[in-house]
């Protein structure tokens, strides 16, 4: 286990060592938990990694293939193509047609779904322990042998592009997709991870089958697996099923390195739109992923909208009754994050849901939080990482994240103690250098002109 450091934020929880470290062939133990669940991690020749927490007290096996690619990989004009294979690789291979993936893991009372980010994609399967087996097959099967025929593709491009019109008519979706243009502009992040109308009607079967031949490789896929399992076993089922893509020197891929991501920022993205509500979203650029301060966010973030007792919640829906729907987040990126804040509210009650936002923000840069807040948002974080961790596909969730995006796996009581450790200065001096940074304000709503959201962005400014 590397050793902690000291950092502006406290001291930063030991990271256990990256799978590149690792001799390929051979297994290690990671984390053993105080609940009694273990973690382990096998490196296979070829750099295909496992990764399994044996949880106790569960039935169930959640069982996920990570792939580290997602739309930051993609070209302007190929925006959608990794959300585009996920749909395809569901549709068939040279063993197994669509039906027979889907009816597979139905017989058996299971579960199969799958998702795309800017940076990873997940396919992912819930079933009884006792067919784990099958799982691993079927999920192998898809994502090693999937045929991607031209009948497929075109017959997916429609589903997609129905996926686009149910993605516009969710106003508070739209809000977030206005709000990440206006903050990264037209850049990998800026751009939507299902593409546009323009792009899924011009991309082309060869164009994405070059993409997954390119990204789909055994160095850059983690097979996760958590619940009623034995590591052992698990290697030897994806040793069965993965055989045909096991082998070479190649080892894992290091985890995503980006540089700090230049952008066209716009202050202010209005969508005008025949709505009921107004959805607003304000935010600023935040912490990029690893960034040793992000405990201390997560506490600050709690505090300004992470549930009825924050600021956010009490000042605009308590206290005002300005809206139903108020919460904050912060996300990370690889060289980029952002800090956003959310409400959605009468049309006619925008412009002070607004000001309220900025008066909050303003009040937590200059003169911090209280230590009674700070507490309660430690607490909050402590009980909702433990709570959401309560099942196997959460477990397998985290582990499989972590090793795609970060290459490192943190146990629970370093991160509990991390978040112990967050201190009333830790937050002043981040909401200082945060919070100030100029906004980005994404409105989705019944608005023909910008000019209001003009006036309280700039009196915003002037405070």
């Amino acid at each position: 286990m590397s050793s902690s450091r000291v950092t502006k934020a406290g001291v930063q929880p030991a990271l256990l060592p990256s799978a590149r470290s690792q001799t390929p062939g051979t297994t290690k133990t990671l984390l053993k938990q105080s609940d009694g669940s273990v973690v382990k991690r096998t490196v296979l020749p070829g750099g295909l990694r496992v990764i399994t927490e044996f949880v106790p007290g569960v039935r169930s096996v959640s069982l996920g293939i990570w792939a580290g690619v997602g739309s930051r990989d993609e070209t302007p004009a190929m925006a959608g193509s990794a959300h585009f294979l996920e749909h395809l690789l569901f549709k068939g291979t040279p063993t197994r047609s669509a039906l027979d993936i889907s009816a597979s893991i139905d017989a058996v009372g299971g579960e199969m779904n799958a998702f795309t980010s800017k940076e990873y994609t997940c396919y992912y399967a819930r079933v009884l322990d006792t067919d784990t087996a099958l799982a691993v097959d079927v999920l192998a099967d898809m994502v090693t042998n999937s045929v991607i025929s031209k009948a497929d593709f075109a017959q997916e491009r429609d589903v997609i592009l129905e996926e686009i019109a149910m993605r516009d008519d969710d106003h508070a979706d739209s809000a977030h997709e206005a709000f990440a243009q206006g903050m990264f502009g037209d850049t990998d992040l800026g751009r939507p991870i299902l593409g546009t109308v323009a792009t899924i009607r011009a991309a082309q079967r060869d164009s994405v089958w070059k993409f997954y031949r390119k990204h789909y490789t055994p160095n850059r896929l983690v097979i996760a697996a958590a619940g009623a399992l034995d590591h052992a076993e698990v290697v030897r089922m994806v040793k069965k099923s993965f055989k045909h893509v096991i082998g070479g020197d190649a080892l894992p891929v290091e985890r995503r390195k980006v540089r700090s991501t230049k952008t066209v920022h716009t202050p202010l993205n209005v969508v005008n739109r025949k709505t009921e509500q107004a959805h607003v979203i304000w935010g600023v650029p935040g912490f990029a992923r690893g960034d040793e301060r992000r405990f201390a966010v997560g506490v600050m973030n709690s505090v300004l909208g992470g549930g009825m007792s924050s600021r956010m919640f009490q000042e605009i829906r308590e206290k005002r009754g300005l809206a139903y729907s108020v919460y904050s987040y912060a996300q990370q990126f690889a060289g980029s994050g952002q800090i956003g804040f959310y409400a959605g509210c009468n049309p006619a009650k925008a412009i002070e849901v607004v000001n309220i936002i900025q008066e909050v923000l303003a009040d937590v840069a200059q003169n911090g939080m209280s230590h009674e807040e700070i507490e309660r948002a430690k607490g909050a974080v402590r009980g909702s990482l433990v709570l959401s961790q309560e099942d196997s596909g959460s477990r397998m969730s985290r582990i499989g994240k972590s090793e795609i995006v970060y290459g490192e796996i943190m146990g629970f009581d370093e991160i509990l103690k991390a978040v112990a450790r967050v201190t009333p200065e830790d937050i002043r001096v981040i909401a200082n250098e945060f919070l100030t940074k100029t906004p980005t304000l994404g409105v989705v709503g019944p608005y023909k002109s910008e000019a209001i959201f003009e006036k309280v962005l700039a009196k915003g400014s002037a405070r």
